[in-house]
């Protein structure tokens, strides 16, 4: 796995317990490195979520500013999955999965089923593709409204 991606996992398993814990109610869906020195915290919440939700995480981290610039945000429609449940969520919708490999690696779909131990993407001409958790590096859905 690249440099890059086992970072956001390790912030990941840093950042969501310490931000989960102290705000009550909000999940972290996801932490990206957007460069070296700046990452984006992806979360959510049932009652949605604001600026001032996106503040108060935001002060939860105030112990990595000194290391990086920190933008928290709302899920929006390209919403992020990584876990079992995100996957469960979205059977049915369109998804984008990235391998690790890089941009070469990116699966495109249907979301058919998340089992216990993989997805099963249907790719159209492709067929379905199963892909196991653990080689998924980023995922998320796809906005139909988009145009591409």
């Amino acid at each position: 796995m690249s440099t890059t991606f086992a970072m956001e996992r390790t912030l990941h398993d840093e950042i969501a317990p310490a931000v989960e814990s102290r705000v009550p109610g909000v999940e972290v869906l996801a932490v990206e490195l957007i460069s070296p020195s700046r990452f984006c915290v992806y979360i959510d919440h049932s009652d949605g979520v604001d600026h001032a939700l996106c503040e108060r995480v935001t002060r939860v981290l105030d112990d990595y500013r000194a290391e990086y610039t920190i933008d928290v945000s709302s899920p929006g429609p390209e919403r992020p999955l990584r876990t079992r449940e995100h996957f469960a969520s979205a059977v049915g919708e369109r998804v984008s999965v990235r391998l690790e490999g890089g941009k070469k690696s990116r699966r495109r779909g249907r979301l058919v089923e998340a089992g216990d131990d993989s997805i099963t993407l249907d790719a159209g001409e492709a067929g379905a593709l199963r892909i196991p958790y653990e080689a998924i590096v980023r995922a998320n859905l796809i906005d139909e409204g988009l145009t591409t």
